[in-house]
């Protein structure tokens, strides 16, 4: 068990007698309360950045789309019709629906281009997203911290965004996409952390599904800017999502505080005193603060920029919950990143089928929202994951039947795995520590994103055959929820904040339960 140092001491009415010293959690709740109104505002701005994640994220399902086109006048009618291919007809026989700048597969003449080449770019973007997880995950629990991680993060995504207006060809396209994702990889994590840790224990669920409203708003977004700029350049989408993140990151750096636990936990104690009496000034709090006598744990691992990674494999309870949440995961990300890339392999308009599976996520959101205090994660999660995956399979064999019922199979299954998604990640928060809670989730965001990276090949695949992709999609979301059986309940307990304090509960429970038998 690590030395204490003496850090804070609880907040106190004077006239109140010395009480013994309390967690940091009760510490920090007895300073500026569990939820001010100071903190509300301040966790719905850093949650604003989801709105940014979300369109980065999806806007490739327009600008990479393949447009409508139609047969010509002055082209040979018996040989161009709606069913043929026009990588089979001649050039003057048919054209686009639409200007070619609307998308890049017709800007850059790709109609005819293998399946690999026009999905590269979304498939650089997640590729991106895995690189930037892995090599940026560590540097909020370790150098930077939550508030200037998340900085880096928008602004790296927001001029790498800029920069892809600019691209000649296809190459360089998918080169600034790898680059956009790099950089997008920690948004979500950043946000989802430093909006958590900014208020009491009791909100920490309904504050951490408020970035899933912000993310199903970016979502819900983009088919409308995507229809007002119907007949634009694909370019402008890219400027309508960019200039905004920037103003955003404006706004944070002024208005946002650094996570207090994240710099107690770091040894930078006068700034978390500074950074605690900003927030109860700004809630108003009567209560008196004083800052001598309390003991607060400090952790015995010596964390740098990667260690924590170490840290969490070496320790055999948290490399199986890792494991376990990561394969979850995959399988999650798949179904999650995928089914929005399919809704063209379907027969569905696509602003219609890409605004109901972003309307889909508002009762995933809502669903978790009210119940998160009621709902047990690990049963929530397995039942998700399994309803996903059913659904999904259930979505190629009812396409032959009706496509009505295609499209509302197709629904439940993204719903399903929203609602995976969201208690993912509130799980992830409560399964690990403070000083290596955003690298864990990180990780697990990462093994999300691999899945992705995988959905954009499925779904080329599955043009000619819908269980290539959305079939595959349902076994794989289905296996990978089965590890999830092992791992602890979470729901209504105390975030710890070092390793050592977290091995020490286990040790109480499993001991506790020794004796229950005994």
């Amino acid at each position: 068990m690590a030395d204490s140092t003496p850090l804070l001491s609880h907040c106190e009415k004077p006239a109140e007698p010395k009480r013994p010293p309390r967690s940091l959690d009760e510490t920090i709740e007895g300073c500026i309360g569990d939820f001010g109104w100071w903190q509300f505002l301040q966790a719905i701005l850093v949650s604003l950045a989801w709105v940014f994640d979300a369109q980065q994220t999806f806007i490739s399902v327009f600008t990479d789309a393949e447009p409508s086109w139609h047969c010509t006048q002055g082209g040979d009618e018996s040989v161009c019709n709606a069913l043929s291919n026009i990588c089979e007809l001649p050039k003057n026989s048919w054209s686009w629906d639409w200007p070619s700048h609307t998308s890049i597969i017709a800007e850059w003449g790709l109609e005819c281009a293998p399946s690999f080449i026009t999905g590269l770019p979304a498939s650089a973007f997640f590729m991106g997203c895995l690189a930037g997880g892995l090599a940026l995950a560590t540097l909020a629990d370790s150098t930077l911290g939550r508030k200037n991680m998340l900085l880096f993060s928008c602004l790296m995504m927001s001029f790498s965004s800029i920069f892809t207006v600019f691209s000649p060809n296809i190459w360089i396209y998918s080169l600034l996409r790898f680059i956009n994702g790099f950089g997008r990889a920690t948004v979500g994590t950043c946000a989802l952390v430093l909006s958590t840790e900014l208020v009491g224990k009791r909100w920490r669920g309904q504050v951490g599904v408020v970035g899933f409203f912000c993310f199903t708003l970016g979502f819900l977004s983009l088919p409308v800017m995507a229809y007002v700029n119907r007949g634009s350049s694909w370019r402008t989408l890219y400027l309508w999502i960019s200039v905004p993140t920037i103003l955003y990151c404006i706004l944070v750096h002024f208005l946002v505080h650094e996570s207090p636990r994240w710099l107690f936990v770091r040894g930078r104690k006068e700034e978390a005193v500074l950074t605690l009496k900003s927030m109860a000034q700004a809630n108003q709090s009567p209560i008196t603060m004083s800052f001598s006598n309390v003991l607060i744990e400090q952790e015995s691992w010596n964390v740098d920029i990667y260690s924590t990674i170490k840290i969490l494999l070496n320790k055999r309870w948290a490399a199986k919950r890792l494991a376990a949440v990561m394969v979850g995961g995959f399988g999650i990300g798949m179904v999650y990143y995928g089914m929005p890339l399919g809704l063209g392999n379907l027969s569905v308009n696509l602003y219609l089928g890409v605004t109901l599976n972003a309307l889909s996520e508002l009762p995933a959101s809502l669903i978790t929202f009210f119940l998160i205090g009621k709902m047990k994660r690990k049963d929530s999660l397995l039942g998700f994951t399994i309803l996903s995956g059913v659904c999904s399979v259930l979505c190629v064999v009812v396409g032959k039947v009706s496509p009505s019922l295609q499209i509302a199979m197709e629904l439940i299954s993204f719903f399903s795995a929203c609602s995976a998604f969201n208690m993912s990640l509130i799980y992830t928060l409560e399964l690990f520590p403070t000083c290596v809670r955003n690298s864990a989730i990180s990780m697990v965001r990462q093994a999300l994103v691999f899945g992705g990276v995988f959905s954009p090949l499925l779904v080329a695949a599955g043009r000619t055959n819908n269980f290539i992709s959305f079939g595959v999609f349902g076994l794989v979301i289905g296996i990978c929820g089965l590890p999830l059986v092992g791992l602890p309940e979470t729901r209504g307990g105390t975030i710890c904040d070092t390793m050592d304090e977290e091995e020490h509960k286990q040790n109480e429970k499993a001991a506790a339960a020794i004796a229950t038998l005994a």
